[in-house]
């Protein structure tokens, strides 16, 4: 700026000293031409004189001519410099070549009277970015995704995310206690109910981040009663945790395609449905998936070698367990693969946690292992797209006085004990298809386990039994049969990306009486004593079957 200044006031001095001569230049040259003309007229007048010019006369016209030829000079100067101080206060254009890699130089300008010497600057060509994981598809038709594909707000530090799920069920069983048991979805009948209401969001910064979901209405009483670990130690864990879906924090490494560390309360995603039912292609999912984990409490790194790959070992707590349930952390971790848009494989794997309440010894390992693929995506026709889900488990314990194997012997305080078999095995398949370009959706499936044991059956809420509890009317010990099937079709209409109406049937069957009867399974004067404990005289009425319309609005924003 002082630069520029100095130029301007030297223009403007050096002007005004131009013109001030201009102007005496002038005023002497018409005395000079005015007596040349008077000296002609009496010439003319007197006759012819002598034609040789005054010696005097001359030299002083040459002075005048050479004087006005230095001025013309020093104004063409002031001229140039003038224009290249006008040049260089343009902003200077870098236009971009055919690759568009680096900016033209401009033409060098002559430096005027106190210009500061510069060194033109070489621009350093961008390194190109990685791409993003799974960024060249679009997933949202994934069962367990949601399938919203902008957010309603986002910033550069918090993507806020609001979840509301209401639903109806009609339960053809009809409990006189309005109590569905055997679900980790349903749990009324005949009443309208929030079934989960999450606000929060993504926190992300400087490659810190952070994810805050709330849970209130069933949830908040329903998967914390799923959880016996708080029954072991003090401070109430079930309640401190009680309103949390998810919780954590940790932090981005801009390695390989991306790696995060997280810690805290994070999604397990352990038989493929999302806890969320907005994201399902289902409301009530099959056994592998609703009496497998939707949570776990611990630590994962998210590794993605590549954009079509994630790699995320677990190190946690438990089996969707809020703290331990003896005295030995679990392993785990999820390989996800993606080769293209129409394909997603997915296999989560557990092992080492004790996860039988005061058990130890007593070692639970479990695979589950997903497939779904898009067999039609044709978005202009009335069927838009289909895709099906394919999901297989296996899993067992050993040790404790039970065996993975099969019926062996272990030996028990020096004593010889039968070891029962006790393991799970199961699957669900699911179909799905879309119409109108998405509007509609239409979902067929089912599955199907057998899990001796019963180690991951959910207990019925008899006499407000809980899993620390435990209840004689339903037992689960080593050795206890049980082996349950179900179907459900499921229609969805979806005018927003936001908005999901969901009707759907569900028909659950099981070797062994366990869904609530006609008589419910709460004492006649309600729940009566400790949880889960045996009431005098009362008997819960558990039948083998039942059959239900579930109707729900689900939002997520």
């Amino acid at each position: 700026m002082k630069l520029k200044n100095d130029v301007q006031r030297s223009a403007i001095e050096t002007g005004k000293r131009a013109a001030f001569m201009v102007a005496i230049a002038v005023a002497l040259t018409l005395p000079l031409h005015s007596q040349q003309t008077a000296n002609d007229v009496s010439a003319s007048a007197a006759g012819p004189v002598s034609q040789q010019p005054d010696a005097a006369s001359l030299q002083s016209d040459q002075q005048i001519a050479q004087e006005l030829d230095a001025m013309k000079k020093r104004i063409a100067q002031l001229e140039a410099a003038l224009k290249q101080h006008e040049a260089a206060e343009k902003p200077t254009v870098a236009p971009r070549t055919a690759k568009g890699s680096a900016p033209v130089a401009a033409p060098a300008i002559e430096p005027v009277e106190n210009a500061v010497e510069t060194t033109p600057q070489t621009a350093t060509p961008a390194k190109p970015a990685k791409e993003e994981p799974f960024a060249f598809a679009d997933w949202t038709w994934l069962n367990g995704n949601a399938r919203t594909k902008t957010p309603a707000f986002d910033s550069k530090f918090f993507t806020p995310e609001i979840r509301a799920d209401v639903d109806y069920i009609y339960d053809l069983n009809h409990p006189k206690d309005d109590t569905i048991g055997g679900s980790s979805e349903v749990f009324r009948s005949n009443e309208f109910h929030v079934t989960q209401l999450g606000v929060g969001g993504d926190f992300h910064y400087d490659n810190v981040r952070a994810r805050l979901m709330t849970q209130f209405g069933l949830y908040s009483q329903t998967t914390p009663r799923n959880d016996a670990s708080p029954a072991r130690g003090q401070w109430n864990l079930a309640d401190a945790y009680r309103y949390v879906s998810e919780a954590y924090g940790g932090y981005h490494f801009n390695a390989l395609h991306g790696i995060n560390v997280d810690a805290g309360i994070f999604m397990s995603y352990i038989g493929l449905f999302s806890y969320y039912n907005f994201d399902n292609w289902a409301y009530q999912p099959s056994y592998v998936s609703s009496n497998t984990p939707w949570f776990f409490n611990g630590m994962r790194v998210q590794i993605f070698p590549t954009a079509h790959l994630k790699i995320e070992p677990w190190i946690i707590n438990g089996w969707q367990s809020y703290g331990r349930f003896n005295n030995r952390l679990g392993i785990g971790g999820q390989i996800l693969w993606r080769p293209n848009g129409w394909i997603s494989v997915v296999g989560n794997q557990y092992a080492l946690g004790e996860d039988a309440l005061n058990t130890p010894g007593r070692v639970r390992y479990h695979t589950d292992d997903s497939i779904e693929v898009k067999y039609y995506d044709h978005p202009e026709r009335t069927l838009s797209k289909a895709a099906f889900s394919l999901t297989g488990d296996m899993g067992c314990e050993h040790g404790g006085g039970v065996s993975c194997a099969g019926n062996s012997t272990q030996i028990i305080a020096g004593q010889r004990v039968l070891a029962p078999k006790q393991d799970f095995l199961g699957f669900m398949l699911y179909n799905r298809l879309w119409f109108h370009r998405d509007l509609y959706g239409f979902t067929l499936g089912g599955g199907k386990i057998n899990n001796p044991g019963r180690y991951l059956v959910l207990l019925p809420p008899i006499n407000g039994a809980t899993a620390a509890s435990g209840t004689p009317y339903f037992t689960e010990n080593p050795g206890d049969p049980y082996k349950a099937w179900d179907a459900s079709a499921t229609f969805d209409y979806m005018p927003s990306q936001y908005l999901t109406f969901r009707w759907e049937f569900d028909h659950r069957a099981a070797n062994v009486p366990y869904f609530s009867g006609k008589g419910g399974i709460t004492p006649s004067g309600g729940n009566t004593g400790a949880p889960g404990s045996l009431v005098p005289g009362f008997t819960p009425d558990l039948v083998k079957d039942e059959n239900r319309f579930d109707l729900s609005i689900l939002v997520k924003f």
